[in-house]
């Protein structure tokens, strides 16, 4: 089976409304195609698939049928094969995981994948209705306003009541995220303004939402889209010449490992699973997760997080990020709460850019794999985090050569490492993805 490389990407200014600049999904998708194509240097005619990432479509804006867009408005694509696929949070890693299954039994070799989203179309209230289809709808959506802060509320009572939690780490996270998020050109949040009461329990600064979270704990959703090129090995070797990035340097990067479960859409089943009278008794509160990160390693041939460079997680709101640590055994189970150096223990692995991706606002789905971007540059292109579009001008760090990713899991060589890529923790498909720098291959 051969490999699977990164050739180069683009991401959209998360900042922007579209619906205020007159513009809407078609605009959006002809910008990340042409966008992602002129970063990767390949031309149209080079594509031979398409694959669409897309959450909630036809529910924003009545546009369905995505997989057809980038034909629509990028005429030089016209009978390209092209699909859309869903899988709420995990929508984009299901499209990079059909691509790489397409490019690995060698039915193409260049393939693009969009992540697309288009959600500032609606008032607050509207939109957190609208975002209960990726729950049980009509089983655990009833008398709640906003389903998914109530959901990840839970998560963090329940890590409570397992091991115990100060809420003060969760409002650490979310500093680090929305700190973070100042330095991404491209990130909603880059202009926005904090001072000390924004993370912590002052109800006009940071107003409770739901239970223990709080307004800087959850994200908000946006209009944004990103776009990679996959190729095979045997692309690479027929096009010497073409293979480049925009600055000459080669491929970004190349996958080498990935991990994908699925599992029920309650989030009570999913507890009480893991828990010690559970069908799966373990100490992960979200064993599932667990698998998909084992999975990852396992195909990438490392040992564990030590092998691990650097990780981009899922962020959408503090109790995700708070799982993932454990979860991707950073620390322990449970050991979050112990003195080991918060939010992430020192000395184990990099943290990457989180909040760059999750607070330059949330488009959730299409964008979600948005950390394949950052994983493939801090795997070996820029260490700055986005697509394409800001990277910023800093070169390779040669401490980033393995970089792991979760929305899914992306593990990618930054100059000799990896990274790590963790998808959303409450959904019910996992994805995971090591990538390795293509600087030291």
């Amino acid at each position: 089976m051969g490999s699977t490389w990164i050739l180069g990407g683009y991401q959209s200014d998360f900042a922007r409304s579209l619906m205020r600049e007159g513009l809407g999904v078609s605009d959006l998708t002809r910008e990340i195609t042409e966008g992602t194509l002129r970063a990767s240097g390949v031309e149209f005619g080079c594509i031979e698939a398409i694959h669409v990432g897309n959450a909630f479509g036809q529910l924003y804006t009545g546009q369905g049928h995505l997989g057809a867009m980038p034909a629509t408005v990028v005429p030089e694509l016209w009978g390209v094969p092209g699909m859309r696929h869903e899988a709420a949070c995990a929508s984009s890693s299901v499209a990079v995981l059909a691509a790489m299954a397409e490019i690995e039994a060698r039915r193409y070799d260049c393939v693009l994948v969009l992540g697309i989203e288009v959600e500032r179309t609606m008032p607050g209230d509207e939109a957190a209705r609208t975002h209960q289809a990726a729950a049980w709808v009509g089983q655990e959506t009833e008398g709640v306003d906003f389903i998914w802060p109530a959901t990840f509320d839970a998560i963090a009572d329940e890590y409570d009541r397992r091991f115990g939690l100060d809420d003060a780490h969760l409002r650490a996270i979310g500093e680090l995220n929305l700190t973070n998020a100042k330095d991404n050109p491209l990130a909603q949040t880059r202009n926005w303004c904090f001072d000390e009461r924004s993370f912590g329990t002052d109800d006009r600064a940071n107003p409770q939402v739901t239970g223990r979270l709080r307004r800087n704990d959850c994200t908000q959703i946006t209009d944004g889209a990103a776009g990679i090129v996959l190729v095979s090995d045997r692309w690479l070797a027929e096009h010497t010449d073409a293979a480049t990035s925009s600055d000459g340097a080669g491929p970004m990067a190349q996958i080498t490992g990935w991990g994908h479960t699925t599992v029920g859409l309650g989030l009570g089943a999913k507890l009480r699973r893991s828990a010690d009278e559970g069908g799966e008794p373990g100490p992960y509160v979200m064993g599932h997760v667990r698998r998909a990160i084992i999975d990852a390693h396992d195909r990438a041939g490392i040992a564990g997080i030590d092998d691990v460079d650097c990780v981009e997680t899922h962020d959408c709101m503090t109790p995700s990020e708070y799982l993932a640590i454990d979860h991707m055994d950073i620390t322990g189970p449970g050991e979050l709460e112990g003195d080991r150096g918060w939010p992430y223990p020192a000395g184990r692995v990099d943290p990457g850019e989180s909040g760059r991706r999750a607070y330059r606002g949330r488009p959730p789905g299409g964008c979600h794999w948005c950390p394949h971007a950052p994983g493939r540059r801090q795997a070996g292109e820029r260490h700055r985090r986005d697509l394409s579009g800001g990277w910023g001008t800093a070169g390779p760090d040669p401490q980033h050569r393995r970089f792991y990713c979760h929305h899914g899991l992306v593990r990618r060589r930054i100059g000799g490492g990896s990274m790590i890529r963790r998808a959303d923790t409450l959904r019910c498909s996992q994805f995971s993805f090591v990538v390795e720098s293509a600087v030291v291959r």
